[in-house]
């Protein structure tokens, strides 16, 4: 399950077959909030709460011309939070939600929320005024990385766009635990994940619409425009896809694991220099409830340094380098395997990769290390970053000398705690691309595509597209490719084939 409240689009098809009604296309507009370093970091905070949670859990259609897709418009609030709204109820009542792939519920403010003083700036679902409200009553409770809501199921009908989804469970939010929620500008959250991920296994939205027949085709699809001056922020298309909004052909990847959209992406290249960290595949989704492109702080710190972000100094970073760079270099030479090197150094205590990522620790490894300190855990780290870094560049047949000044530049190039890096407006132009490999085929993002800007003039701040999060098993390391990815590039969630599909936006 995941959350987060930054870029957002959504699509919807649903072709004419003699077995159901002939619909049309029904869009669900996106509106988009502005972008700010609050907001990413708090958005950044959620998500990544949501994502490590997720270890312990796992319409009626209108025509508009001759098209056969059902589409909601999305507004685009300064390529930060695409939202859009829907419909609850018999007469409908209106809420602005998120639209997002990365978690599965439905959920709105309740009129029985009365204690949270977020419920007082938003909508509030009133059962009372809906003829089809059924009550189910179950508790529910949804954790994020700066709050939680939590409240009970209830069962109505549901408008996206033009099309009725009848009975649909959601959750009614009696208790929204943020100032993340009093701020936002979208009043709920529509999950388009899979029910695997599902809170109370709930079946989500879009599924329950492919089970009442109201889409020929099971896809969705989103377009974010990611012109912040443009009326409309962008489209979700649900049962098809809108030819207006992408060039060429898509490139279609397989889902490798439900619950998330998630697939196996390759190498990934910095200018014309390959990383070599996913060359044997790595695993990767697609979000549009994530702002930014996340991946492990290891990588993520070398892109970085690449397009001159600067992040928080690890002094534990330029002490391995200092005291153990050229013993990390000799180990690697003569053959140590690079997750046994910090063993070997005596600065990982158990498995040289159990401390690589941050995630979530198991009941035994939080056992395992106890009686061993914070300073210890952070050498460690910094050790199997150090060596990963290393390697990269043995392979590139780096000298000694050259590479471990490069690992000294990297510390330097960390992000900060919460993920995110700052970089000069004014090198924009100079910055090299970043190429992800889908399907064998190159998707490249140019530093226009890759900089978040906020303010103007010299209250202007350029925010690096590229977060660090890092993820333990079963769950990471992972690739989270949000709306910096899905705003060059027009995605297709093909539910009925299970795969993923990417073109270039127009």
């Amino acid at each position: 399950m995941w959350h987060k409240y930054l870029l957002v689009a959504v699509y919807l098809w649903a072709l004419t077959c003699s077995l159901v009604p002939a619909y049309g296309l029904v869009r669900i507009g996106l509106k988009k909030r502005p972008l700010d370093l609050q907001t990413i970091k708090a958005a950044r905070a959620e998500r990544l709460a949501n994502y490590r949670g997720s270890l312990k859990g796992m319409n009626q259609n209108h025509y508009l011309g001759s098209s056969d897709e059902d589409i909601v418009p999305l507004n685009n609030y300064m390529d930060a939070q695409y939202y859009g709204e829907i419909g609850i109820g018999s007469p409908p009542q209106n809420f602005t939600v998120i639209f997002d792939t990365g978690s599965s519920n439905l959920w709105v403010p309740s009129s029985k929320c009365y204690f949270s003083i977020a419920c007082y700036f938003h909508t509030k679902y009133k059962s009372s005024k809906s003829s089809t409200y059924t009550a189910i009553g179950t508790s529910a409770k949804i954790t994020y990385g700066s709050g939680s809501i939590s409240g009970f199921f209830s069962q109505d009908n549901v408008e996206v766009g033009d099309l009725v989804v009848k009975n649909q469970d959601f959750i009614e939010a009696t208790k929204e635990g943020s100032l993340t929620f009093v701020l936002a500008k979208f009043d709920g959250l529509l999950g388009l994940g899979f029910q695997e991920i599902s809170v109370g296994n709930a079946t989500p939205v879009w599924q329950t619409m492919a089970e009442q027949g109201l889409l020929s085709d099971d896809v969705f699809s989103f377009w974010l425009n990611r012109d912040t001056t443009a009326e409309v922020g962008g489209e979700l298309v649900f049962g098809g896809v809108d030819s207006k909004h992408y060039k060429g052909k898509h490139t279609y990847v397989p889902v490798t694991r439900k619950g998330y959209w998630q697939f196996e992406m390759g190498d990934i290249v910095i200018g014309n220099l390959s990383t070599g960290v996913c060359e044997g595949g790595c695993a990767a989704v697609v979000d549009s409830g994530t702002s930014l492109l996340t991946g492990p702080t290891t990588i993520v710190t070398e892109i970085n340094h690449a397009i001159g972000a600067e992040g928080v100094v690890s002094a534990e970073c330029k002490q391995v380098v200092s005291q153990y760079g050229d013993l990390i270099w000799d180990l690697l030479i003569s053959g140590v395997q690079p997750d046994q090197v910090c063993k070997q150094l005596g600065l990982c205590v158990f498995n040289g990769a159990q401390y690589v990522s941050t995630g979530i620790e198991t009941v035994v490894e939080k056992e395992s290390r106890e009686g061993s300190s914070a300073g210890d855990s952070a050498l460690c780290t910094a050790c199997e970053m150090a060596v990963v870094w290393a390697q990269n560049q043995l392979k590139q047949k780096g000298a000694k000398d050259r590479v471990l000044s490069y690992i000294n530049e990297l510390c330097e190039s960390l992000p900060s705690p919460l993920g995110e890096s700052i970089i000069d407006c004014n090198s924009i132009s100079s910055m090299p691309n970043v190429t992800f490999t889908i399907g064998d085929k190159p998707f490249i993002l140019t530093p226009e595509q890759y900089i978040l800007k906020t303010g103007e003039g010299i209250a202007a701040i350029c925010i690096s597209g590229f977060g660090a999060l890092d993820l333990a098993p079963p769950t990471g390391p992972l690739w989270i490719l949000g709306d910096v990815f899905m705003g060059p590039y027009h995605t297709v969630f093909d539910f009925g084939d299970l795969q993923i599909g990417f073109a270039e936006a127009a």
